[in-house]
């Protein structure tokens, strides 16, 4: 077999993955000193006319620093395989192995970054805080915008049954009993099942172009509305709605990932998030307006004409203008995108690597952090139709007029927009402050909940004011969203997270409709009873959370001090290991943002 005695290791094509117990004397490992180690190496070779050419040091999930001059490369001939160990540096002997003790995954270049060529330039050069700063203004300008408007408008397109139920939309559609409330659950059996398939087009593909065309779709979905006439006709396409909105979410997750700092994300994802309570009022005086058209089209159909109009050109402009990554965003120049790598590897977490990896699938749902997550995404949900679909019902169970319905539901969005944009600058200020932001926004919905609950039916403005309370919520949800984004390392890992978050978002939310039941209109009791539940239940799933990521952060700070690791060691340690994809239970540099 013809090999190369001495190649020069430089940038990796091929990865070729073996177990192996090693015995290693090694005092820089942080770990219990053992004699015997058990490794698994991803070995990494570029191979061509059967010799190695190319090649990269191997990495160890298990060994936070290499044993120095220890190196493991795989190289193939015939299928016949040997392995290569470092002497020297940069230089690799020859050395011969046995087939058996080695297994191709023929795997190309999985475990980096799709970022990594671009962080390793600018890991050669110090970060100017000044240019850092300007790069940050440059990418708030071009992407929070339009996560601002298609934000506004999935939440409205979504809540155009609830502004359409008060001029005519069930005798329009021939709504009877309960189905009115089954619209509002089927929504969501479309955003849950679109929540795999859209989490893995996310990670494979585009994701500027793919949050684009889904908010398309959807516009054209929302336009088709005033054609049905029947429930089974409005169920279709309530499912394709949520169907095509449910990419929106986890999307804007990953996208908080791939461009900002987790001190930055919090404010970042209110100023989009906080559009909730914008639309609550902006849908409000739509409702107001649409009232006084006495001609044409019934009133209850320039509703989601008008939102879908809107939403397709907003898809169209995300198409074109929404960036997908430092590498290929072409408004950012060569030295631009250096700064916007550099800034995010940061996070411990990497950018974004399109490889699917099963090992990541196995973690997430052995993490308890994921199961945290989803409790806390139904109690959050189930009050959610209350303040959504339901708003304009329930206002007019306080015995207010149609009009009256609309105008009342714009101090509830007030309220729900100052507790977003103060609670993301609060947490953007102080980082470690996110659990108890969540705990006291939720605190508040409780005894809102609580006045929706007990006061009589004749306290409307009692419970008017109990009811603007509970729009606290959107801050505690969003909040754990900021979880995600800045708390789960691995790309992989990352969006199957997001979408068990959100499978819980989706249960919530189809379990909360079914509360509203008709035979207790107008005054709901059982559905009140349910959001005071739901509330208790996030404010547990809250706190275990908290205490949880707290013990961990300290145990691996022990681990650390114990082992005689620097802070400046283990912190490049675990960026490096961040832009190889590790995910934040192996990479024991990572410590989680409370």
């Amino acid at each position: 077999m013809d090999l190369w005695v001495e190649a020069t290791l430089l940038a990796p094509a091929s990865i070729y993955r073996r177990r192996l117990l090693v015995e290693v004397e090694d005092d820089s490992n942080p770990y219990p000193p053992q004699k015997y180690l058990p490794i698994e190496r991803d070995t990494i070779a570029t191979l061509a006319d059967n010799v190695i050419v190319d090649a990269t040091a191997a990495r160890s999930s298990r060994l936070s620093f290499f044993t120095p001059g220890f190196l493991q490369l795989v190289v193939h001939d015939d299928r016949q395989s040997s392995h290569v160990a470092a002497v020297d540096g940069r230089k690799v002997t020859a050395i011969p192995g046995t087939p058996a003790s080695i297994t191709d995954t023929s795997t190309k270049s999985a475990e980096l970054d799709d970022n990594y060529d671009l962080y390793k330039r600018s890991d050669e050069q110090e970060l100017d805080l000044a240019e850092s700063k300007r790069v940050l203004r440059k990418l708030d300008l071009r992407i929070v915008p339009i996560l601002f408007l298609i934000y506004l408008m999935q939440y409205l397109d979504k809540n155009g049954i609830n502004y359409a139920s008060v001029y005519g939309l069930q005798k329009g559609t021939h709504l009877h009993g309960q189905d009115y409330s089954w619209l509002g659950s089927i929504f969501y059996f479309g955003y849950l099942w679109a929540q795999y398939p859209g989490g893995y087009l996310l990670q494979r593909l585009r994701i500027g172009k793919v949050i684009g065309a889904t908010t398309i779709f959807w516009g054209i979905i929302l336009i088709t509305t005033p054609a049905c006439s029947s429930f089974a006709g409005m169920a279709v396409n309530r499912f394709l709605l949520g169907s095509f909105e449910a990419i929106v979410n986890p999307g804007f997750i990953l996208i908080m990932s791939i461009w900002y700092t987790s001190a930055e994300q919090p404010l970042r994802l209110e100023s989009y998030y906080c559009t909730n309570g914008i639309a609550t009022m902006f849908g409000g005086l739509i409702g107001y307006a649409v009232g006084h058209i006495k001609t044409g089209l019934p009133r209850w159909m320039y509703v989601f004409l008008i939102f879908g109009s809107i939403s397709i050109a907003l898809g169209i402009a995300a198409m074109i203008f929404l960036p997908d990554l430092p590498s290929t965003a072409k408004f950012l120049t060569d030295e631009e995108k250096l700064i916007a790598a550099k800034r995010v590897s940061a996070n411990r977490q990497g950018i974004k690597n399109r490889h699917f990896k099963m090992y990541q699938v196995r973690q997430t749902l052995q993490d308890p952090k994921t199961w945290m997550l989803f409790v806390m995404a139904v109690g959050a949900q189930v009050p959610n139709a209350a303040i959504t679909q339901f708003t304009s019902l329930v206002i007019k169970s306080f015995s207010v007029d149609t009009l009256g319905t609309q105008y009342l539901q714009i101090p509830g969005g007030a309220v729900q927009f100052l507790a977003l944009l103060g609670g993301g600058i609060i947490c953007s200020k102080w980082p470690n402050l996110r659990c108890i932001t969540m705990i006291v926004a939720n605190t508040i919905c409780i005894v809102g909940s609580a006045m929706l609950v007990g006061l009589p039916n004749s306290n409307k403005w009692g419970r008017l004011v109990g009811l603007w309370l509970c729009y606290f919520q959107g801050l505690g949800f969003s909040m754990s969203l900021t979880m995600v984004s800045s708390n789960v390392a691995g790309y992989t890992k990352k969006q199957l997270t997001a979408a068990i978050l959100f499978t819980g978002y989706c249960v919530g939310n189809i379990i909360g409709p079914q509360t509203f039941k008709s035979k207790e209109a107008p005054h709901y009791h059982s559905a009140y009873v349910a959001m005071l539940v739901g509330y208790i239940i996030k404010l547990m799933s809250i706190t275990v959370l908290y205490i949880y990521m707290y013990m961990v952060n300290k145990k691996r700070d022990r681990e650390a001090a114990a082992a005689g690791i620097q802070d400046a060691d283990e912190v490049k340690q675990a960026i490096e290991h961040g832009m190889h994809d590790a995910t934040e239970l192996d990479n024991k540099g990572f410590r989680y943002t409370l």
